[in-house]
């Protein structure tokens, strides 16, 4: 009770700390968000959507990997809809609704788990490696160093055998059984080139938010930093407040702060209406879709089965 209290109270800080910033500047960052074109507020949006659909082709392809293969909108259902529990205060809650959901598809709830997880640590990696290769000479990125630290730990922690360890101290601690295979390093490559494309596309609807040519490369450089501190900052639900303020600090000093704020206000805008979106639209296309995945029967593609979810030493289904 006391550690879902700390959390709401750090959520509300937040965004008291995000809402001070909007009322000491609130006719410059109205005018700001008026003075944006709706074209370019609509790009955004499809810029999001787009961007979202690369990060569930990566996605889909570490669950293909680590044994499951489903069709691309049955992916899009258990990520997308399970992922609007990110919204929820405490940090289970997505992880509990995409277990649930890729169960209903075949996949059992440790290899659904160790693919969220990887996903994240791959998200990150990404979007770490981008704010370094793009905002190495803003001041503001080069009080946050430390970040970079995580580069090389991460590219450690990705290669198949020592995420095969750390997925499996996770399924431990979770009381889950361990993963049967490794995920192969031609799976870890691939969903990485999808998660740059994805960041890379993230990138654009900052850009046409911001509203200045050249600022692409600043753009892309500054969301994903300002992505990885509001998903590090973990108590916080969905990183609200952290996102936007991280991104107002690298933006501010180049476009000002009311055009920043304009620029995190509706940039937070348009990523909650694409979540809604997403998860609509791929509730409705994978409604239909069966309720059970076939698996590799090997990690060389050698046949298929059908999968049913895993049993426990008592014969019932797997918790």
């Amino acid at each position: 009770m006391l550690r879902r209290l700390s959390r709401v109270l750090l959520a509300l800080a937040a965004l008291a700390f995000l809402g001070y910033g909007l009322a000491s500047n609130w006719h410059e960052t109205t005018a700001a968000v008026g003075a944006m074109s709706p074209w370019a507020v609509l790009g955004a949006f499809a810029a999001v959507l787009l961007g979202q659909f690369f990060m569930l082709v990566a996605w889909r392809e570490i669950l293909a990997g680590l044994g499951t293969r489903v069709p691309l909108r049955v992916a899009g259902r258990i990520m997308f809809v399970g992922q609007l529990g990110k919204y929820i205060p405490g940090a289970v809650w997505a992880y509990a609704a995409m277990m649930d959901l890729g169960r209903d598809h075949g996949s059992p709830p440790r290899r659904t788990f160790a693919t969220i997880s990887l996903g994240l640590v791959v998200n990150l990696g990404v979007a770490i490696s981008v704010a370094a290769a793009t905002l190495g000479s803003l001041e503001a990125v080069r009080e946050a160093w430390y970040l970079v630290l995580l580069v090389p730990v991460i590219i450690v922690c990705l290669h198949p055998k020592v995420l095969a360890w750390g997925l499996n101290l996770a399924l431990r601690v979770a009381r889950k059984e361990p993963l049967e295979s490794v995920l192969p390093g031609r799976t870890v490559a691939v969903a990485v080139a999808w998660t740059s494309l994805g960041w890379l596309v993230y990138g654009v609807h900052i850009w046409l938010l911001a509203g200045q040519a050249d600022l692409y490369t600043v753009s892309t450089g500054a969301y994903a930093f300002a992505w990885a501190t509001g998903i590090l900052t973990v108590v916080v639900p969905a990183g609200v407040g952290v996102r936007e303020g991280a991104l107002v600090l690298v933006l501010g000093p180049i476009v000002g702060t009311p055009a920043a704020l304009a620029v995190a206000i509706v940039s937070r805008l348009a990523f909650t209406l694409a979540d809604a979106a997403a998860a609509g639209i791929a509730f409705l296309l994978g409604r239909h879709a069966p309720s059970s995945a076939s698996v590799y029967a090997d990690q060389n593609g050698a046949g298929s089965t059908a999968l049913t979810p895993d049993r426990n030493l008592s014969g019932s289904p797997e918790a």
